[in-house]
């Protein structure tokens, strides 16, 4: 069906209620075409401003080089002093997108907030809030090497004094050693003894699909760390777990746009760590807080050579002494009844293994009680009912754990030191592929 008008003048101050242009439809496919809805503003423009200067079309040069405006004191329309939009540029340079707001009470109109997602609905600012680290889940007394607190808590400290200090800081502690010694677990207790709510990240997230994706990562947690030491009062750092996992050269291994923009970020951030952009555009008034960065590893020769370089890192080889392992072994039994003595026998009974494997020898303890308890629960086979789809007034059988004594953690050890020795000795692609030449 089309529609069309059949009058062909562009005055419209002429017209009046009797002679208004009369509209007919046609069904017809050889119909006039319509006129379209731009020539038609056109028109009206021009009829209005005829209207309004004289009558004959002509606007004076006052007129048009003067924007008429809402209001002489309103902001809406002031301008920078580059002539741009002074609100659009201000948005646009912000990095308090519309998402990091969301609707929330008190934030926006009530009337656009509803109950339907909650009177709260910004799930974004929740989760920036969780991203730091409360180890609310380190409960009993646990035994911090010296060495390790006086290393990391002078990284801390000389770098919230960077400021006042007459020397250049480092921003990144490298700590690195042998596998399974403890690094990150330690620095978490001296997070905790000094009140700090680090922004902890993985070498899991310093790769993704998204080029650009993991340096951008970084610079965010570094600003979100940032804002816990302005909005909480409260010190922070940024700590990246096992970095020579995701930035680390192996063999034939390859490089790739988002390892080398991470290696890029890091270094950046330590040359200019007041100064983090996530995209938006600079302001002179944009400047962060200084946030030190603690990464750990195993190896890091296989890192970039200039990232690590002493200007821009301060390196500590974490390996703990006899006195330290004893300790820190002795904390983790105390709570079993074992003495000092007992742990000095253990310790010395397997030398020259990580810290790691002293904690595996109590969990290796408690196969035989777990195995026992799934028997008294019916076997393997009602394993799965009984724990996820039992009736709600059905009790399972209370566990009881193991008595820890010498004997069954060093019969635990033994069965560990055997699984190593399998694992180093067995080498099974030989068995695989006896056409290999070694």
């Amino acid at each position: 069906m089309a529609v069309h008008c059949n009058f062909t003048s562009t005055d419209l101050s002429s017209l009046t209620l009797t002679n208004r242009p009369h509209f007919t439809y046609k069904t017809s496919s050889l119909s006039p075409k319509p006129l379209s809805t731009r020539k038609l503003n056109r028109s009206l423009v021009r009829s209005i401003a005829t209207d309004s200067n004289g009558g004959d079309g002509a606007t004076s040069p006052e007129v048009a080089g003067k924007k008429k405006r809402l209001s002489e004191q309103s902001a809406w329309e002031a301008t920078d002093a580059e002539g741009n939009d002074y609100l659009y540029r201000l948005g646009k340079e912000s990095e308090n997108m519309n998402i990091a707001v969301g609707a929330r009470a008190g934030v926006i109109d009530d009337l656009f907030v509803g109950d339907f997602l909650g009177k709260d609905s910004d799930i974004v600012f929740d989760y920036r809030q969780k991203v730091t680290r409360s180890f609310e889940y380190l409960q009993g007394d646990y035994y911090i090497a010296p060495a390790f607190m006086d290393k990391v808590v002078v990284h801390i400290v000389k770098n919230y004094l960077a400021h006042l200090l007459n020397t250049n800081v480092p921003l990144i502690l490298g700590v690195w050693g042998g596998k399974g010694q403890g690094k990150t677990f330690q620095t978490e207790l001296i997070f905790q003894a000094m009140g700090i709510l680090p922004v902890i990240m993985s070498a899991g997230e310093l790769e993704s699909e998204r080029a650009g994706e993991p340096g951008r990562l970084i610079r965010d947690r570094y600003r979100t760390a940032s804002q816990v030491v302005q909005n909480q009062g409260k010190m922070s750092c940024l700590m990246i777990n096992d970095i020579d996992a995701g930035l680390g050269r192996f063999g034939n291994t390859q490089m790739t746009v988002n390892n080398q923009i991470v290696v890029g970020t890091l270094m950046n951030l330590s040359d200019n760590p007041t100064r983090v952009s996530i995209g938006q555009d600079w302001r002179e008034s944009d400047i962060t807080h200084r946030i030190p960065i603690i990464v750990t590893g195993n190896d890091f020769s296989t890192l970039y050579a200039p990232l690590v370089r002493d200007g821009r890192m301060d390196k500590f080889y974490w390996q703990p002494t006899m006195d330290d392992i004893i300790n820190i072994v002795n904390r983790m039994y105390e709570k079993d009844g074992l003495s000092k003595k007992d742990v000095e026998s253990i310790v010395t009974t397997f030398p020259n293994q990580a810290l790691d494997f002293y904690g595996a020898l109590r969990s290796r303890t408690y196969d035989s009680a777990i195995l026992k308890w799934v028997n008294d629960i019916g076997g393997p086979e009602t394993v799965g009912s009984k724990l996820l789809r039992r009736k709600r007034d059905e009790n399972l059988p209370v566990f009881v754990p193991p008595k820890q004594t010498v004997e069954s953690l060093l019969e635990s050890g033994y069965s560990l030191i055997k699984e190593q020795q399998l694992i180093m000795e067995s080498k099974l692609s030989k068995e695989y592929m006896k056409n290999m030449d070694d």
